[in-house]
């Protein structure tokens, strides 16, 4: 038979064990709030150093796009020159093409270009100042002194109805085109 363990011995045991669990978990509930001090003291400072290096990452990017975005800007920009030359190249071949084409189809029509008008218009003028040179001297010549208008002498019986006299229409003045 198994000997019976006397109480004595089983009760301080069993403090012996509840005295070093008590203790046990008085040591981890102190190390559990060492940790949480310790956490909230650094805590911050962490925080501080994460946010200092976000703003140097952050710098970093922008650097980075920002080149990359003037890089493609500059691209953009030869591209759309280019493009514009050939355009503007393009453009002027078929207006010189469109201009001729019609230059021939008015010569085809009879039209004078626009020199030929010029040139008429210039003979017009000269024309027209030789015309106005050979006017001015006969209009000088033209206005004599007029002598003094004689009186009709009194006439004696006033004219009979039906033999009205008919007056010659009057003549115009020549008119000057300057």
């Amino acid at each position: 038979m198994a000997k019976k363990p006397t109480p004595k011995s089983a009760q301080s045991t069993d403090e012996s064990l509840s005295a070093a669990v008590r203790e046990s978990a008085q040591q981890i509930w102190l190390a559990g709030l060492g940790a949480f001090a310790k956490a909230q003291e650094e805590g911050g400072k962490a925080f501080d150093v994460l946010v200092q290096e976000g703003l140097s990452l952050q710098r970093k990017t922008q650097a980075v796009a920002e080149e990359r975005i003037a890089e493609a800007s500059g691209r953009v920009n030869e591209l759309a020159q280019e493009l514009t030359s050939k355009a503007v190249g393009r453009l002027d071949k078929i207006e010189s093409m469109v201009e001729e084409r019609v230059s021939s189809a008015l010569k085809r029509l009879g039209v004078p270009s626009a020199r030929e008008v010029q040139a008429l218009m210039e003979q017009v003028h000269a024309l027209n100042a030789q015309v106005m040179g050979m006017a001015r001297p006969s209009a000088k010549a033209a206005p004599a002194k007029k002598a003094p208008a004689k009186k009709a002498p009194a006439r004696a019986a006033a004219p009979a109805p039906a033999a009205k006299a008919r007056r010659a229409p009057a003549k115009k003045a020549p008119v000057s085109r300057d």
